[in-house]
């Protein structure tokens, strides 16, 4: 399901990423919910989990137990 805010991220997440990175997170979480959620309604989570991990890593790396942000 979409989430209306960083606050309603799972903890996990919420844990581990800058709000940034959260805002992109949510972001792309929400986008591939709506689009690629008809094509495959029994796949809709899992796809846009990992569209929204996709975009994270475009503009964050994992560094030891933090996300930084990619320079550039």
């Amino acid at each position: 399901m979409p989430y209306s805010s960083n606050e309603a991220l799972p903890i996990s997440i919420r844990a581990h990423l800058p709000p940034h990175a959260q805002d992109i997170f949510r972001a792309a979480f929400n986008h591939a919910w709506e689009s690629y959620g008809m094509r495959e309604p029994g796949r809709r989570e899992e796809i846009a989990h990992r569209v929204a991990w996709a975009a994270v890593k475009r503009r964050y790396r994992k560094v030891g137990d933090r996300w930084e942000p990619i320079a550039g």
